[in-house]
This record gives structure tokens, sequence and C-alpha cells, in this order.
């Protein structure tokens, strides 16, 4: 018979994922032992692996719940009785927001999700791309004429460019950085705003028989 969990199992686990996800994103993946990990979070090594499988394990851990938090995120603020622009600038400030306490995290989603096994990438990436289909269908209610032309998913993932590359140069506890995530996100919000009403929308395209068939890709902007 398994051994019941703990009442603070949970609250153990999230502290090794938040512990490992500042090691991986300081130090790399492969340069990263479970004895590292387990000192960090001042456990042994035997009481780690109660928690987590190996290493590996934890990678996708750390990946895949932190996909799940921005998803939880994006259907939280859908499920508010928002105007469709008022929609898109909350869940921008959000997501703003979001990466600010979840740097690590992220630099883990970006640089090693590639160690991942192919169906637990695949777990990480379709997540992703419910998240960006929320995104662009949102930027589609505020511009509709986008979506006709599928321009809504090109235009999200400069968005997404915006947002998830902002904590390279965005670091307000260094000497000089005056600017803070929190005033930084409406400033995305409106740039963003400003740069789509002005953009312009082609003419869709004649398709012949052949380009409608299309490769499935793998894009996403996370």
């Amino acid at each position: 018979m398994a051994r019941p969990r703990s009442a603070g199992y949970a609250d153990q686990r999230d502290q090794i994922l938040a512990k490992a996800s500042a090691l991986f994103a300081q130090q790399g993946y492969t340069a990263t032992s479970m004895n590292q990990v387990a000192a960090a979070c001042e456990l042994s090594k035997a009481a780690l692996y109660h928690y987590v499988r190996d290493k590996h394990a934890l990678l996708a851990l750390v990946a895949e719940a932190h996909v799940k938090r921005l998803e939880a995120v994006v259907e939280e603020v859908l499920s508010q009785p928002l105007s469709p622009e008022a929609r898109l600038r909350e869940l921008i400030v959000r997501f703003v927001r979001e990466y600010a306490n979840a740097q690590n995290e992220h630099r883990v989603l970006t640089e090693d999700v590639k160690f991942l096994e192919d169906t637990e990438r695949e777990q990480v990436l379709a997540i992703e791309r419910r998240v960006v289909n929320a995104f662009a269908d949102t930027v589609a209610t505020v511009r509709p004429a986008l979506k006709p032309v599928d321009l809504h998913k090109p235009l999200t993932m400069l968005l997404f460019g915006m947002i998830n590359w902002m904590f390279t140069w965005l670091k307000p506890a260094e000497d000089g950085q005056r600017l803070t995530h929190e005033q930084m996100a409406p400033m995305v919000a409106e740039l963003f705003f400003g740069g789509l009403g002005a953009v312009s929308v082609p003419a869709a395209p004649t398709e012949s028989p052949a380009s409608r068939k299309k490769t499935p890709r793998k894009e996403t902007a996370l």
C-alpha cells in the first residue's frame, strides 16, 4: 500500500521546482546535479527523490508547471466580462507580471525544453499553442479584419516577442535601472495597441489548389 502524502507535499514540491528552476537558469540544465538541487532545498538526496523521479522528470515538471500557470492566467482573464480591448490589455499586463515573477522558469522554458523527450516536449508545446491561440483570437476580436487574412497569429507572435525577452534586459534590481515590470506592462500594451491600429490589412491572396495543402508547423511564442 502506497504511503499517503503529507499535508505539505505540494508546497515542498513547489519549493523544489523553484529552487531547481533557479539552478537551471543560472548554470544550465546539463551542468546542474541532483545533489545541488537537494542542497538548495536543504533536503537529503533520498528525500528529494521522494518528490521527483530524476533530473529529467524535474525539468519536465518545471516546464509544464510554468506553461500551466500561463494557461490559468489566460482562462482567468477570458472568464471576466471585459470588452475586447480591455481583455487584450489585461492579458498583456498579466503576462508581463507573470514573467517578472517567473524569470527562472521562463529561461528554462526557452533554453532547456530541448532536453525533454518528444512526448514530454509535445505536452508543453500543446499548452503553449493553446495560450498563443487564445491571445491570437483576442487580437482578432479587437481587429476582426485580421483573421480572414491570417494576420492575427503573426501579430500575436510579435507581441510575445516584446513580452518574452524583456527578462534579458529589464533588471530593476541592478543599479541605475529605474523601470519596473509593473511600469513596463501598460507601456507594452500601449505600444502594441498604437501599432495594431496602423497595420494595413493586405488583400487575401488567390489560392491555387496546391497551396491549400499546408505543412503543420510547430511554432510557439512563449
